[in-house]
């Protein structure tokens, strides 16, 4: 079997329940669709800054719902069972792909939702999509990996708050500088080397993760 197949018939493994169950998709659009609505309901249409840091706090708090749970889902059996049929490195990029793929589409819907309740402040719409996408995949990352390794603990949700706090936050800060181009006509300065700051740390956590899990796998 080649290395790629296991990791794509894990995906589609975890699709597939979510397809089937999709009481997390429900759930993180009640969550976005009620917060935001007491967000115009208290601001109206915010200005542009308080627009654009609402929007990823809010991608925060959808990202902690539903990536969160990844590896918190997984009984013992099951784990032990995907042992036997996939690598360690397989499964947890499997994951990394899968909760890429959710937060994408998440972010996407939060957006929508957004723009339709909060306003469009936005200059570039197109380009504020691009970065969306690119913030929610990184976010999905380290949320995964924290998963991953709280999922091995007790207490594991208060542990994944504890390791992820000094993580998120400079990722979040980061991620607003950067998409504030989007609400203006003129390109700030050292914004692409802020993006290859991103997809650096994003790589780094997808090392990290591959090379770290295994240990936490055989335990």
């Amino acid at each position: 079997m080649s290395a790629p197949q296991p990791i794509w018939q894990l995906f589609k493994k975890d699709l597939l329940l979510e397809s089937r169950q999709q009481y997390t998709l429900y759930g993180i659009l009640l969550y976005v669709a009620s917060t935001i609505f007491v967000l115009y309901l208290s601001m109206g249409e915010p200005e542009e800054n308080s627009w654009n840091g609402l929007f990823w706090i809010v991608l925060l708090f959808v990202c902690v719902n539903a990536v969160a749970k990844s590896f918190l889902q997984e009984s013992r059996g099951r784990m032990l069972y995907f042992y036997s049929i996939a690598g360690a490195r397989d499964f947890v990029l499997s994951k990394l792909l899968f909760n890429l793929f959710l937060m994408v589409c998440m972010s996407l819907l939060s957006l929508l939702l957004f723009t339709l309740l909060l306003g469009n402040p936005l200059e570039h719409l197109g380009l504020f999509m691009l970065i969306t996408c690119l913030g929610g995949g990184s976010i999905s990352l380290v949320f995964t990996f924290l998963a991953a390794i709280a999922a091995r603990a007790q207490q594991s949700t208060a542990l994944m708050a504890v390791m992820g706090f000094p993580i998120i936050i400079p990722q979040i800060l980061l991620l607003m500088k950067i998409s504030t181009v989007a609400f203006s006509s003129v390109v700030q300065a050292g914004l692409w080397q802020m993006v290859g700051l991103l997809i650096g740390l994003d790589i780094m956590v997808v090392l990290l993760a591959v090379i770290l899990f295994p240990f936490l796998w055989k335990d």
